[in-house]
């Protein structure tokens, strides 16, 4: 039997998938081992004892002048930042680009424009957001927003316009009105699809989400990690970074078992 066709079992499925983070995780290891061979103060690839160490540190030790847990705070401002920018991307992203894919003059009118926006680098209007907004929680949640928002428009707007023309037919002949038809036709198969395009723009939103944090803010996971770069606490930051890997991963598991939950017929693999 050819290779191409051979599929592994469940164990060694799950051997495969977690092979390349052993890897990674040995030659970190003997990487750090090795510097610290050398000079036993270097900071620049901590043990991963010491990692974990830290990580215990950060999630459960209360900061001395306010009290609270730093670690836990800065998780939270920057989830509620995340799911607002994201929340409010999704939302445009859906409406318009149902419109756009099922009115052929909005068609006509917004997709050239839509374009155009998306070659539109979204960190270089940062300071333009800064300017209008100031520089609280409103620029880093349009960042986000902005930042995927043409990006869901398009590619929800191009779904709609694959959908089976007799359907749209068929509703018609049923009396059904244009209204109707968005919502009650072209909706219900839209939805799947804008769930995984949600997940394939998280990253991007992570991205817009710490570069906001890092430049102005006085929490949050972005903050943190250039605050403490500047006295090289590589076991803080790389804690922080692996923290936001892990939160990365449940979120676009949440958004995966929703998919299958409320749409198993539309379910790829992705």
């Amino acid at each position: 039997m050819r290779w191409i066709n051979r599929k592994p079992g469940r164990p060694l499925a799950f051997f495969l998938m977690a092979l390349p983070f052993l890897l990674v995780l040995i030659a970190y290891s003997v990487a750090s081992d090795a510097r610290r061979a050398v000079n036993p103060a270097d900071k620049l690839l901590p043990a991963p004892a010491q990692i974990a160490q830290t990580a215990q540190r950060v999630a459960t030790q209360p900061d001395r002048r306010s009290g609270q847990i730093v670690f836990w705070k800065d998780t939270g401002a920057s989830l509620q930042r995340l799911a607002l920018g994201v929340a409010i991307g999704a939302a445009i992203g859906l409406t318009f680009g149902l419109s756009i894919g099922l009115f052929p003059h909005l068609h006509a009118g917004l997709n050239s424009f839509v374009a155009v926006l998306s070659m539109i680098p979204p960190l270089a209007v940062l300071p333009i957001l800064f300017i209008i907004f100031g520089l609280g929680e409103v620029s880093k949640v349009a960042l986000i927003a902005i930042g995927i928002t043409p990006f869901l428009i398009r590619d929800l707007a191009a779904r709609t316009s694959e959908l089976p023309f007799e359907q749209i037919v068929k509703a018609q002949t049923l009396g059904a009105s244009s209204v109707v038809i968005a919502l009650r036709v072209a909706l219900p198969q839209i939805m799947p699809r804008l769930i995984q395009a949600v997940r394939l723009a998280l990253g991007p939103a992570w991205l817009f989400l710490i570069a906001a944090e890092a430049i102005a803010a006085e929490n949050g996971l972005g903050y943190r990690i250039f605050l403490v770069r500047r006295y090289l606490a590589m076991d803080v930051i790389l804690t922080y970074v692996i923290w936001i890997t892990l939160l990365a991963f449940l979120i676009d598991w949440a958004l995966r078992q929703t998919s299958r939950r409320f749409y198993p017929w539309a379910e790829d693999g992705l």
